[in-house]
């Protein structure tokens, strides 16, 4: 039988959750994120192995059905990624990968649909979803520009995330920084980044290598 999935209440993952709740309410419900609205849930991109740990446990909660199709369907993805990108069957951390050739992988697989995702486009492993997902959805401010955090924002917010905002997420980055470097007697590996279908295996599949540094 499964169990019941507990996330601490002061922990990272929980923190970020807090974060986009707040920030949310700043943009006076300009943006329009909300269950089953799942735009978001495809593609791939790196989570950390603190994302991958929470991960784990949320699908190790869920019932046999459930845990066996998201894994399933997760093997599928990796067997995919590492026959189109052998080098992620050497070692699958990303800490020596530069952002052109992640996002060779990301844009050679932006359909890739979240193991996840439901087929009402809710989230299986709500409680359990990496950071990144915790705070996808707030517009994105660069250089002075607010631009919608994906295509479904067809329109730029009028209200602009108050600053504060802006630095607790720089905060929430620092925050997670620090755990990665963070020694641990837990049995975390020594790269910090991988895919996000490789989150979803048992631990053996990705904390049995190391990172190359």
């Amino acid at each position: 039988m499964a169990e019941a999935f507990i996330i601490p209440v002061e922990s990272l993952h929980n923190r970020a959750t807090h974060w986009f709740t707040r920030a949310r309410a700043a943009l006076l419900g300009a943006i329009p994120c909300g269950r089953g609205c799942s735009r978001c849930c495809v593609g791939t991109f790196p989570i950390t192995v603190l994302d991958a740990r929470v991960l784990r446990q949320g699908v190790s909660a869920l019932s046999s059905r459930n845990r066996e199709a998201i894994e399933t369907r997760a093997m599928e993805l990796v067997t995919a990624m590492e026959s189109a990108f052998p080098r992620l069957g050497s070692s699958p951390f990303l800490d020596d990968w530069n952002d052109a050739e992640q996002d060779a992988v990301a844009a050679h697989f932006a359909d890739m649909t979240c193991p996840a995702l439901d087929r009402d486009g809710s989230c299986r492993v709500y409680e359990a979803r990496p950071v990144t997902c915790r705070t996808m959805g707030i517009p994105i401010d660069e250089d002075g520009v607010v631009q919608g955090a994906c295509e479904i924002q067809t329109a730029v917010p009028v209200v602009r995330l108050p600053h504060v905002y802006r630095q607790e997420e720089d905060s929430l980055a620092e925050l997670e920084a620090q755990e990665l470097e963070t020694p641990k007697d837990d049995g975390l590996p020594a790269g910090d980044e991988i895919f996000l279908p490789y989150g979803f295996l048992p631990e053996p599949a990705w904390t049995g290598f190391s990172s190359i540094r």
